[in-house]
């Protein structure tokens, strides 16, 4: 066999992986591996605890989205104890989940995936980040810089904490929001509107224009697709039903109770993490590229692909001029991006649209809960794809037994076929440099692992 290529870390990604990459007697590749090292041991550390202690101890299992961890585990209690919600507190559940949506968008975007394309993959790695996008455009780094700052002050203002946060609890939310505080959000919202409305304008005149030839290439492979849509059918990040989407387009809609008669998770021996597969589909799992079954996306484009429409006026118009583009469902994996800010845009939308209803100020955020035994199943949307966390719980109300699948855990499999069709398309003949190299990653931050 020939030479091995180390990509160790991946950069500009959120978790922790590493690529292995076998070259052959001729110099092109065998086979390329994507090493996760996404373990937790959550499941095990839940056990035997108080239920409603679960919800704070989730949200270390990831700095960066820790709102949806919270927001998926309250409703997991919730369903566990039978506990009915006031409708003030469902209001400002789903009010901070999209409002941690934008964060996260914003960050993935401007910090991890920008460089990419503003300084350009060929460009060497000691500018290609977002010091060397700040020092070339520092003028559209300050505006970032702001509007970043401004998603989490705003969220820790009104909340308390914005990366462990404590404020879901079951049957409702810890505490209600003042008419000044309603106020005040909705104005710092309505600049992160214009701000994502100048993002998505300036990604589709400047960047994505000049990258059509990597966009319909790099890391192309051909999947279904999973998220959560209302009962319109459209996107939404917060409640409704499961949609598994088949690579056709055909698909079948359940209720997160029952994810384990469509999903099932394979065990890998190259990876910590599990691979999710779509074992209603009766075809078993496998990742070859030319005939891959069982395999589906999570994460933004898997969201808009398989939702029927955006409720929000100008995400839902990017939508549907999407579309036209690039049909339904697009199988583009750098896509993905375009897809984000799409969100980005809806995100800002439906944070508005919440905040515009004068019944998220309601006094009264939570109901009277009794902790029993049950199983419960909570799922929201987080921004890396669909979250599911199941309970049981005891008649103390305990912590029996759990099992959480994360939204990048969906992709893992993805990840992994995308980066080998990129390997497989940029590396020929023993010819490889840096350039190659990272446009391999880029295959991989834009699923935003």
């Amino acid at each position: 066999m020939g030479k091995i290529i180390n990509i160790q870390p991946l950069s500009r990604i959120e978790g922790h992986a590493s690529i292995k990459i076998q070259l052959d007697d001729n110099g092109n590749v065998d086979k390329a591996v994507t090493h996760f090292n996404s373990i937790r041991g959550f499941e095990k550390y839940v056990q035997g605890k108080p239920a409603e202690e679960v919800t704070r101890i989730v949200t270390r299992i990831c700095g960066i989205c820790p709102w949806h961890h919270h927001l998926a585990s309250t409703k997991a209690v919730d369903a566990c104890f039978g506990a009915d919600i006031a409708p003030a507190g469902h209001l400002l559940r789903e009010c901070m989940q999209n409002m941690a949506h934008i964060n996260d968008k914003i960050l993935h975007f401007y910090f991890f995936a920008a460089p990419d394309f503003i300084m350009g993959p060929d460009a060497d790695y000691s500018v290609r980040n977002v010091i060397g996008i700040a020092k070339a455009v520092p003028d559209l780094a300050k505006q970032v810089f702001r509007m970043r700052q401004l998603g989490q002050m705003m969220m820790e203002k009104f909340a308390g904490k914005v990366i462990h946060p404590v404020a879901a609890v079951p049957g409702g939310f810890a505490k209600p929001m003042s008419e000044s505080q309603r106020q005040s959000l909705l104005n710092d919202t309505e600049k992160l509107l214009e701000f994502a409305e100048f993002t998505i304008k300036y990604a589709k005149e400047n960047i994505f224009p000049e990258y059509l030839e990597e966009i319909t290439s790099l890391g192309t492979i051909n999947t279904g697709f999973i998220g959560t849509v209302d009962d319109q059918g459209s996107l939404n990040f917060y409640k409704g039903k499961i949609r598994l989407m088949k690579p056709d387009g055909s698909y079948t809609d359940f209720d997160d109770s029952r994810y384990l008669d469509y999903i099932g998770e394979h065990v890998a021996d190259v990876s910590y993490g599990k691979y999710p597969y779509a074992k209603s589909w009766d075809e078993g799992f496998s990742m070859d590229l030319d005939m891959p079954r069982g395999i589906y996306r999570s994460n933004c484009l898997a969201r808009i692909n398989v939702c029927d429409n955006i409720s929000t006026p100008i995400a839902g118009a990017e939508l549907e001029t999407f579309r036209k583009n690039f049909g339904r469902p697009a199988q583009h994996t750098l896509l993905y991006h375009f897809a984000r800010l799409i969100e980005l845009v809806y995100a800002c939308e439906k944070t508005k649209e919440l905040l515009c209803d004068k019944n998220i100020a309601g006094k009264k955020t939570r109901l009277d809960v009794t902790p029993k035994a049950g199983r419960g199943v909570g799922h929201v949307e987080a921004p890396r794809g669909t979250l599911i966390h199941d309970y049981t719980t005891d008649d103390k109300g305990m912590i029996v037994s759990a099992n959480m699948i994360v939204g990048t855990t969906h992709n893992l499999a993805p990840i992994s076929m995308s980066v080998e069709q990129s390997a497989r398309l940029l590396i020929k003949d023993g010819f490889v440099d840096e350039g190659i190299l990272n446009k391999v990653e880029m295959a991989v931050r834009a699923y935003d692992p």
